[in-house]
């Protein structure tokens, strides 16, 4: 059975002054700067505990991302990890491995409850009705009834608000048990908050040491809603950070093990992608320690706002 971390009401879910169908928390600290904030109730999970999202619906912290995954490679990687004891797979229209995701699934042998399933709807299929039926699509790839959570993939400029009341809908409707955002900045979420009285339960963002995001990461929090960290190792890219490495040979661990326990103490959720299987077990032994607080501080000075992915920055 998993074990759920409950977190105090002053870092995510239950802010004080938040109801469960809105953001509701002072305007006066929505664009604050913070400190990032290190949440030690990470020290006590495993790879089958769960966050509570605002409104209720269990999270597992630790999860595979299959972007750039596709045909058997993706089958692969995905029943490894369910093999492993991953229980989050996200996947997304766009990626064009939702199939794949679904057939993984029921090779498995994994009862269908006990994952938690995600996937996105793609900018062009954005809007009231086609929102729904995009969601129809995917879970006919995945051969689903519903799933876990379903996400507007990205801020259109001209759709954010028609989109959003679709995902109303589609969790009215029960395809998906939460509906949240990605890649969406403070006032992409200003936006929703003024349109609408639901207010997404997740925002999956690009967040490393390297890039923390720390304006949206604090809104997030204030606002109730549960940051879940895409590319947290940098696609790569800075794993041979000197910084990285020190910390890595003193606790014994490999950089993407530091990044992705960096992540955890700050209380991400985290989607590590890889259809390697050694990564793929790498990137799940990372419960059985943690880093000091003089770690934790030297990868926060290592913020350098660098995106490996898209930025969203800009979006209007």
């Amino acid at each position: 059975m998993a074990r759920t971390v409950k977190r105090p009401r002053s870092v995510a879910s239950g802010c004080r002054g938040m109801s469960n169908s809105g953001f509701g928390y002072a305007r006066s600290l929505q664009r604050r700067l913070i400190r990032p904030k290190t949440c030690y109730l990470s020290m006590g999970l495993d790879l089958e505990s769960t966050i509570s999202l605002r409104t209720g619906v269990e999270m597992p912290v630790l999860g595979l991302g299959t972007a750039g995954a596709s045909g058997r490679a993706c089958v692969a990687a995905v029943c490894e990890a369910l093999r492993l004891g991953y229980r989050l797979i996200d996947t997304a229209s766009m990626y064009g491995n939702e199939k794949e995701v679904g057939e993984a699934l029921r090779k498995s042998g994994v009862r269908r409850e006990e994952v938690f399933i995600t996937t996105k709807v793609a900018t062009p299929d954005q809007g009231f009705a086609s929102t729904s039926r995009a969601c129809d699509q995917s879970l006919r790839l995945l051969g689903l009834d519903y799933v876990d959570l379903y996400l507007i993939h990205w801020p259109s400029r001209r759709k954010r608000v028609e989109t959003w009341r679709g995902m109303e809908e589609v969790l009215k409707s029960g395809k998906a048990r939460a509906v949240g955002v990605s890649n969406f900045m403070v006032h992409h979420l200003e936006e929703l908050r003024e349109a609408s009285g639901l207010a997404p339960t997740v925002n999956q963002i690009e967040v490393s040491p390297f890039l923390q995001q720390r304006e949206v990461v604090a809104a997030c929090r204030d606002w109730g809603v549960q940051v879940e960290a895409y590319s947290p190792l940098t696609r790569g890219r800075r794993l041979g950070d000197s910084t990285l490495r020190r910390i890595g040979a003193e606790n014994g661990r490999t950089p993407a093990q530091i990044l992705l326990r960096w992540s955890l103490q700050h209380d991400f959720v985290a989607i590590p992608k890889s259809a390697r299987p050694e990564r793929i077990r790498e990137n799940a032994d990372v419960f059985d320690f943690s880093l000091e607080r003089e770690d934790m501080d030297a990868l926060d000075a290592l913020d350098q706002g660098l995106h490996f992915d898209w930025d969203p920055t800009n979006v209007p």
